[in-house]
């Protein structure tokens, strides 16, 4: 590299184009991201990943859930999929069984151990929302909630 060529400073958060000027698109990623950062740390001690996190959050609601309807709830492939269930099955977090009618799907039920664990959890990401929320009126809350679905429901292909 030339030594008089001057290197551009790499902005910090908040400033430049990583700041309120920068592109929408980039500021919800970089948004998302450190958010992921913090669930992560968050969930760390736990041994569970964000999105073995994400996938007994929608089996506790949606219980009974095939591994392709997990992937489409979490926003995950299914080869992804696949691997976060073996993994949370071998954890004793989830169990498996064959659906009554249509016997090669897999329904998938979240065990006692596994909604123990998801409790915890929820405890932890509790605490991190609520951090994330801070400042934040109740009303302004509502708000950023619709927009972020209007954004993913804009041209949703799931």
């Amino acid at each position: 590299m030339d030594e008089t060529r001057s290197k551009a400073a790499v902005p910090a958060v908040g400033e430049g184009k990583r700041g309120e000027q920068g592109h929408i698109g980039y500021l919800l990623r970089q948004a998302g991201a450190a958010h992921r950062l913090r669930m992560e740390r968050a969930l760390s001690d736990l041994a569970v990943t964000l999105p073995q996190f994400s996938v007994l959050t929608m089996l506790a609601a949606y219980p009974g859930a095939s591994g392709a309807d997990l992937a489409r709830l979490s926003l995950l492939t299914p080869q992804t999929m696949s691997v976060i269930v073996s993994n949370l099955e071998r954890n004793g977090a989830v169990s498996r069984r064959a659906h009554a009618i249509h016997g090669r799907i897999q329904q998938i039920e979240v065990t006692e151990a596994g909604r123990q664990l998801l409790a915890k959890c929820r405890a932890r990401v509790k605490s991190v929302e609520k951090d994330l929320l801070a400042g934040i009126s109740q009303s302004d809350e509502q708000i950023i909630r619709r927009w972020l679905v209007t954004v993913a429901l804009h041209d949703s292909v799931r």
